[in-house]
């Protein structure tokens, strides 16, 4: 990692935080790196079994690309922003390639990359001084970070457009009536802790299928569906999990999963 994103796992959660406060969390190369390194480090570390995003200090999430970044490219005759947008889809790509569940504790503004990186989340716990907003319009650019993808299976199509074409911040309550996020907290830090932590608690391997489904149901025809179901329900059904919560099923107790 680098000292622009911090890694730590406690209690089988992975918690990432962009670490650029001062500049509201705004992503630059150093940021793109480290969180690259630290969604594939969750994912090929066997202890974690949740993943907890934010970022730190108590004014931004992630206000997205640091538009400071990018001033030399403006200066050339044939500005190109593609190596940019390249190194957020590595970042955004393995995020969303995480067989894990993932929360994104959205403490204060989150705006463009920003946004989309938490709209990649499986989880939004938000803070009420949290805030939303595309962003890309304003400075004359188009969604990227994946935020097509995934704001419109977030809130639909309709109402994708209009955030993305009119770009205006959509504060906590109203992204909990759009179903933008999970919950609203006065504790944001505590509130997403400890939704990770009962995720983590969960039978991940199960998240991790279920997660796989989802994700592969919009390229599928129901058939494909069905058997993929039937494949991954093969799998679930070997794991010890699933044979431990049957036995304490039977026997009328709690079950305790491990994760394997």
């Amino acid at each position: 990692m680098s000292d622009a994103v911090l890694y730590e796992v406690r209690d089988a959660v992975a918690h990432v935080t962009i670490n650029r406060p001062d500049a509201m969390n705004a992503g630059d190369a150093s940021v793109r790196e480290g969180l690259r390194a630290a969604f594939e480090a969750a994912g090929e570390d066997g202890e974690v079994r949740a993943v907890l995003l934010t970022g730190a200090g108590d004014r931004a999430f992630c206000v997205g690309q640091d538009l400071k970044e990018l001033l030399p490219l403006y200066e050339t005759d044939d500005p190109d922003l593609g190596g940019i947008v390249a190194g957020f889809n590595e970042v955004v790509t393995a995020l969303a390639s995480l067989e894990k569940p993932t929360v994104a504790a959205v403490n204060g503004a989150a705006a463009g990359a920003g946004a989309s990186l938490a709209f990649a989340c499986d989880f939004r716990i938000a803070s009420r001084k949290a805030s939303f907003t595309t962003a890309f319009s304003k400075i004359g650019l188009v969604a990227d970070t994946g935020g097509s993808w995934t704001l419109p299976r977030l809130v639909g199509a309709a109402k994708a457009l209009e955030l993305f074409l009119l770009s205006e911040p959509v504060r906590a309550e109203e992204a909990l009536a759009l179903g933008l996020v999970t919950l609203v907290s006065e504790d944001v830090e505590g509130e997403a802790l400890a939704f990770a932590r009962r995720l983590a608690a969960g039978p991940t391997v199960a998240y991790g299928y279920i997660k796989r489904l989802i994700a592969a149901s919009y390229g599928s025809s129901f058939a494909e569906s069905l058997a993929l179901e039937a494949e991954l329900q093969a799998a679930a059904g070997r794991t010890e999990d699933h044979a431990n919560a049957v036995r304490s099923f039977l026997a009328k107790e709690t079950p305790e999963f491990r994760g394997y």
